[in-house]
């Protein structure tokens, strides 16, 4: 099976995250995709995490009925903070006939270089990227294992679903209506 990993914070999850992940789905060649929680992204601050725990739960309500995609917490169990090389590793020892490929945002793909052992990624895994706005990629310069999917692009970003929720606004429709109710029962972000 092939298995798509689309990494992130999700502070908190949201519909963009949703879509692209659909989006990519149907147009590849992956047969599911993981959405793996981080519960501390090397490359950015933590003070504004969530607890990690909360944020899975919250993937978790997001991603219920699509039997196509599922949440991993495996990173919660490996050294910190989670670096993708050392989560593929283990991920590809634990599940030896699976094939994982990563799912990235144009952004992260620019900011590949920056990543621990990047040239064994690209060496090993199959990478799809997604572009995001002010992010191009040069799909004539791309290793043979990166593809480029064109996925619809939304402004929708959990900095501004943040925002939202500490100014007491609606974040109706920019996340799954589970995942809106459980900020608002346990007052996530309002602080």
């Amino acid at each position: 099976m092939n298995i798509g990993l689309y990494f992130g914070s999700f502070n908190p999850i949201h519909t963009g995250h949703l879509i692209i992940a659909s989006h990519v789905l149907e147009h590849s060649d992956l047969d599911k995709i993981w959405f793996v929680v981080s519960p501390h992204n090397p490359l950015k601050e933590s003070h504004t995490l969530l607890n990690e725990y909360d944020r899975l739960h919250l993937a978790e309500l997001a991603i219920k009925n699509n039997p196509r995609f599922r949440v991993s917490n495996v990173e919660f169990h490996l050294p910190k903070p989670s670096y993708t090389i050392d989560t593929l590793a283990y991920l590809s020892e634990k599940f030896p006939l699976e094939k994982f490929t990563v799912i990235m945002g144009s952004d992260s793909y620019q900011n590949l270089p920056r990543w621990k052992n990047y040239q064994t990624i690209l060496e090993y895994y199959k990478i799809v990227v997604f572009e995001r706005p002010g992010f191009l990629v040069d799909r004539d310069a791309l290793p043979a294992n990166v593809s480029v999917v064109k996925a619809p692009l939304l402004e929708i970003s959990s900095t501004h679903i943040r925002t939202q929720v500490k100014e007491g606004r609606s974040i109706r429709y920019l996340v799954p209506d589970a995942v809106a109710e459980c900020i608002a029962e346990n007052r996530y972000y309002s602080k």
